[in-house]
């Protein structure tokens, strides 16, 4: 028997809770580059190191490294757990659901494309290795892990579908049962379309709060942390262009300048938001 059948032995199955509940995100993801921001395949490996902070993501060929949009399923899992919390029950970590059920919470379609999509991040999720620091409190050593275990679908004696099965890591659901890591994004998010705007959005939920004086930070920082494979040129006009548009849910983006240089600052205050931690 595998080690990983053993796993599943050893684990009780959390069902999904049914109905609406608020979206809720580990800031440790918000943070920092853990995901591509490209709708194309990516495979070269996402490297980020800023003081004692290590992270290294890679993909496999097949299937290339785990996308924000991807990160849709771990939001899901994240407020499935945190909401069960809320209610005194203790989840494990393998979770049953239907694809419907989380299609829905992202706001996704439910059609058959839809459905190839959803299994196809999983696929994304499962195949992308993370090596990381952060959470470690011993020196400089590594925690490795994918972002699910395995998955597999469900099907009666007939063959009908019942769901499907996933396994979380330890490191991520040891940052979802922590309350302290966690933190309520407006549903808006899910209707974000553009990669950047996504990360750009959880990073700002994460760093900027509720602070009425808002938050900044420079281009070039914010190129760093978002791990992103274009050009810094691209991606300094693709902040621009975020800002001249104004799309992140209840934040008013800026542009100031250094005094004496020409360097770049993108500034960000919450209004009226609907989010919460």
């Amino acid at each position: 028997m595998s080690s990983r059948s053993v796993e599943r032995e050893q684990l009780d199955r959390f069902h999904a809770l049914p109905g609406d509940m608020a979206p809720r995100d580990a800031q440790d993801l918000m943070a920092y580059p853990f995901f591509s921001l490209a709708k194309s395949r990516r495979t070269a490996p996402i490297d980020f190191r800023s003081g004692n902070v290590i992270i290294r993501v890679e993909g496999t060929q097949e299937h290339g490294i785990a996308t924000i949009w991807d990160a849709d399923i771990l939001i899901w899992a994240a407020s499935q757990i945190a909401e069960a919390h809320d209610a005194g029950l203790r989840p494990p970590r393998l979770m049953h659901a239907t694809p419907y059920e989380i299609l829905r919470f992202a706001g996704r379609g439910v059609s058959l494309r839809d459905y190839q999509r959803l299994k196809a991040a999983l696929d994304r999720l499962q195949s992308t290795t993370v090596a990381t620091s952060i959470r470690e409190t011993s020196g400089r050593r590594l925690h490795r892990f994918s972002w699910i275990n395995e998955w597999k679908e469900l099907a009666d004696a007939r063959g009908r579908p019942l769901g499907i099965e996933l396994i979380l890591p330890d490191w991520f659901y040891a940052g979802v049962v922590d309350a302290a890591l966690m933190l309520t994004i407006d549903p808006a998010y899910f209707r974000l379309t553009g990669g950047i705007e996504r990360w750009l959005y959880r990073l700002v939920r994460k760093h900027g709060g509720k602070q009425p004086g808002g938050w900044q930070f420079d281009f070039r920082h914010l190129y760093r942390k978002s791990g992103s494979a274009t050009r810094f040129s691209d991606f300094a006009y693709d902040l621009r262009a975020l800002v001249a548009r104004q799309p992140l849910p209840g934040y008013v983006l800026g542009i100031a300048r250094v005094p004496g240089d020409a360097t770049e600052v993108l500034t960000f205050r919450p209004v009226l938001s609907t989010a919460r931690g």
